[in-house]
């Protein structure tokens, strides 16, 4: 009698922490969920490791098509940040697919079209985000290393027999029976049998290990995607079905993967059943041969496998941009509650609803695609930017701009090239209108000395320009095209006579050519091909201000002596430095006294 109390004791507890887990899990889903359809712009704030940016690109790696961006023009235009800033996934599948989308200019809008249609689908009807969310956060991540990381070093594993593993098996039976014949011998015998098995069995296990977090995966995604699958996506169909086809064929992975898939594998925790069963693998080698079964399996998948990432990242891709769309819109907002206080607190006498400054769009555009090689922006702004100076420009030709240091020349020019990277990967411009044709995009901006490989900061500067003229001159492009402060890397002469020849050259058909220069010779050699704007400051009251606002024309005003004098600079150096440069201006030619 004492027994069987002390058995149903042992039981009641083990239901109690059973319900209490159960109801831990049910409110961490809750709270979850509640935080996907609230609040669900805090799902960016994350930690970007150095392993984790390199398991980012694995699948972009891996997907190489034209009119991707090149490492210089990611880097120069600093689009890590503008990842970040939209990373809104929540699944290795989902963020390698979105860092691809950023670096793949796409060429179609008919794709495009279709982007559209997830993207605000999933804006329009949040349960069926949610849902499509909470798989993504099951589905989750690999690690350190990418899923493709480990099914490209598969073949490392070599090819895998279950003949030694089932024959060690089937020599139980021989011994079993011989227990009745020669009890003692069968016994030793299954005993050094046992021992081998075991001892031979962490050896392989060690080799195996590292796959099992990819397996695991893989598992974990066709379980995502059939959960998918039930959520009823109009717009999807075609995805849809490309998930079932791949999911298809995939479940013969699936079958008893329980042996190696088991949450008991491995355990520590002391439980009795996960004991039993650790023995039973270590002793007769059952997730072994699973595995190396799986193992040949996945070998003649991997394009399914590869299909099924590709069809889940990009739904997830598409959720993140509508996130990132709704985040923009809350940032306009602000952006106005702060215009209206300035306002109010400058001319509270006016009404701040009628001020025109203050009737601000949602901070974001779908681009419109035309034919020819016109660039529309409309109160455009750098997406970095929390309180941004938006500028507006129409260009059919090249664009130069002047203006002196931390006047918006640089910002501007990546304010350009982000909006048209954004129109042919997210279809989401930080502007209120833009147009423009399909173009693939270059750029030679932050550039600097590449100490490992022993190039001064002029010839990889000289690299990256001929890149562009090399793209351009091929015939096949449409390029568009970004250089601030032509061959500074070089003396004055040289680069005046260099940069013009080689700006003329990105005047060609074809190519479009946004620079900035410090150089304002180059306003009049290259006032045939290109367009003059600037940017200027004014110096008041011992101070420097900008107003970031693009101007039509070149620079008029020569403040960079000014300057110096309002930092403190010796009165001396600032009238000699006056006088040489009013004898320059007058005579052309440099005196020094």
């Amino acid at each position: 009698m004492e027994y069987l109390v002390f058995v149903l004791a042992m039981v009641s507890f083990a239901a109690v922490i059973f319900g209490m887990e159960v109801a831990r899990g049910a409110r961490e889903k809750k709270d979850f969920m509640n935080l996907l359809y609230k609040n669900c712009t805090r799902l960016n704030d994350k930690k970007y490791s150095l392993e984790r940016y390199v398991r980012m690109g694995s699948f972009f790696e891996r997907h190489p098509k034209e009119g991707q961006l090149d490492d210089i023009t990611w880097n120069d235009l600093g689009l890590d940040d503008i990842f970040k800033r939209m990373n809104y996934t929540l699944s290795a599948s989902g963020e390698e697919y979105l860092y691809y989308t950023l670096r793949t200019l796409r060429q179609n809008e008919e794709e495009l079209d279709h982007l559209e249609d997830v993207i605000e689908y999933f804006r329009e009807h949040p349960q069926e985000r949610v849902q499509i969310q909470f798989s993504m956060k099951k589905l989750g991540y690999t690690g350190k290393f990418s899923l493709y990381d480990y099914l490209d070093n598969l073949d490392f594993l070599g090819k895998r027999s279950n003949h030694k593993s089932i024959l060690l098996d089937l020599l139980f039976l021989p011994l079993i029976g011989l227990l009745w014949i020669q009890f003692s011998i069968g016994v030793l015998g299954i005993v050094i049998l046992v021992v081998y098995n075991i001892i031979s069995y962490f050896k392989e296990k060690a080799d195996i290990d590292p796959y099992i977090v990819s397996f695991s995966y893989i598992m974990r995604l066709m379980e995502a995607c059939r959960e998918m699958e039930k959520v009823a996506v109009p717009v999807c169909t075609e995805e849809w079905e490309s998930l079932r086809e791949s999911g298809r064929r995939m479940q013969g992975m699936k079958r008893n993967s329980y042996w190696v898939m088991s949450p008991y594998r491995g355990n520590t925790s002391g439980d009795i059943l996960a004991v039993v069963m650790d023995y039973v693998r270590m002793v007769f080698h059952v997730d072994l041969i699973k595995f190396n079964s799986m193992l040949k399996f996945l070998r003649g998948h991997i394009e399914d496998v590869d299909q099924l990432i590709q069809t889940v990242g990009y739904v997830e891709t598409a959720i993140a941009i509508g996130i990132y769309r709704g985040s923009v819109e809350d940032s306009a907002k602000e952006g106005r509650k702060l215009l209206v206080s300035r306002k109010t607190e400058d001319e509270p006498e006016e009404s701040p609803d009628k001020d025109p400054l203050l009737v601000q769009g949602k901070g974001w555009c779908v681009p419109k695609f035309i034919s020819g090689r016109r660039v529309g922006m409309e109160e455009g702004y750098h997406p970095m930017l929390s309180d941004p100076v938006k500028n507006s420009i129409g260009a059919e030709r090249g664009v130069l701009l002047t203006g002196s240091n931390a006047s918006g020349k640089s910002t501007f020019l990546k304010t350009m090239a982000l909006n048209a990277i954004l129109a042919q990967t997210i279809h989401t411009c930080t502007a209120e209108d833009y147009e423009a044709p399909f173009f693939h995009v270059y750029s030679s901006m932050a550039l600097r000395d590449d100490m490992g490989a022993g190039e001064s900061y002029y010839i990889v500067e000289i690299k990256a320009l001929k890149r562009i003229l090399d793209a351009a001159a091929s015939g096949t492009e449409n390029v568009l095209c970004f250089v601030d402060e032509v061959l500074r890397g070089t003396n004055t002469v040289e680069r005046i006579a260099a940069s013009t020849q080689i700006l003329k050259s990105l005047a060609g058909s074809g190519i479009l050519c946004f620079a900035a220069t410090h150089d304002i010779e180059l306003t009049e050699l290259l006032g045939n091909e290109y367009d003059n704007y600037h940017f200027e400051e004014d110096v008041r009251d011992g101070d420097v201000y900008f107003n970031y606002r693009l101007m039509p024309g070149k620079a008029t005003t020569r403040n960079a002596i000014r300057l110096l004098e309002l930092m403190g600079f010796d009165p001396k150096i600032i009238e000699k430095a006056y006088g040489q440069a009013e004898e320059f201006v007058a005579t052309g030619s440099w005196q020094c006294s």
